[in-house]
């Protein structure tokens, strides 16, 4: 699936794009009978709420399970990235951001660009956030706030605490990369004065909806305090010809495979059927 010059004028004027119903319902459902399993991970690449009890994240699945290693590899995911960023690509980062119904918790006002430049190095944001809602996202269940054409501006300037949020004690040093209390967020004098300028937006959509962002775009969301899930799977695509200068922090937050992704065939399904049969 390749997008159309007015899909890719809007991508590159507002910095995020909405493509709704992507993946079939079939999909999607075969897509989240895999979270009981990734949330049930006991390692380092998942990281819980400040609770304790609810996750907030899993990290590398694409690596793991086989749903998601064909899921990046979906040619409605991998098609785009490459026109977007035109050349072949593998994946930087993958992971489930799970908002939990009343008890997911908010990310703060960020981009993403910020943290791969200053803790992996990465040259260039010549990367692709492919964003798909594994639930309907919705005005009640914290979706994605984006200042519109905050991109353009390249890196703002970003307050940078130092050390682990409290919560985590006894975690890693990167964990603040990963929690409600980023290492890297914005100001909110300058989030006022961007979004003054141009605007907010939170694109909604049902389950199966594919939003991609750049990874300069301005963005955060609000704590979750309704009824409803809103799992997100976010495959992020770098270019194969920016790979990252400093490759320390674990495999799952920056990957060390800078083999390009071949796409799968044309209408191939993510069914556990067609999974099954391709192995």
């Amino acid at each position: 699936m390749l997008l159309t010059e007015d899909q890719v004028r809007t991508y590159e004027e507002d910095g995020f794009l909405l493509l709704p119903n992507c993946l079939s319902a079939e999909e999607i459902d075969a897509l989240r009978a895999q979270l009981a399993v990734e949330f049930a991970v006991d390692s380092e690449r998942r990281v819980l709420e400040k609770s304790g009890n609810v996750v907030r994240s899993v990290y590398g699945s694409h690596a793991e399970n086989e749903m998601f290693r064909r899921l990046v590899a979906h040619p409605r995911l991998l098609g785009p990235a490459m026109q977007l960023l035109q050349s072949t690509v593998y994946v930087y980062q993958f992971k489930i951001n799970a908002k939990a119904a009343f008890g997911g918790d908010l990310w703060q006002w960020h981009q993403d660009y910020i943290f791969w430049l200053e803790e992996d190095g990465l040259p260039e944001p010549r990367v692709v956030n492919m964003v798909l809602f594994l639930d309907e996202v919705n005005e009640f269940n914290g979706p994605i706030f984006f200042v519109k054409g905050s991109h353009k501006e390249g890196v703002l300037s970003a307050r940078q605490d130092e050390g682990v949020p409290d919560g985590y004690e006894g975690s890693p040093a990167w964990v603040s990369n990963l929690t409600a209390d980023l290492k890297y967020s914005v100001g909110r004098e300058t989030v006022a004065r961007k979004v003054l300028q141009s605007g907010l937006a939170a694109p909604k959509g049902p389950a199966g909806s594919l939003l991609l962002f750049h990874p300069n775009t301005l963005h955060g969301s609000s704590p979750n305090m309704s009824p409803f899930d809103r799992n997100l799977v976010i495959a992020t695509y770098n270019s194969t010809e920016n790979h990252p200068t400093k490759v320390q922090r674990p495999w799952f937050l920056v990957s060390r495979d800078f083999t390009p992704i071949s796409p799968l065939a044309d209408g191939v399904t993510l069914t556990p059927e067609a999974v099954v049969s391709a192995l």
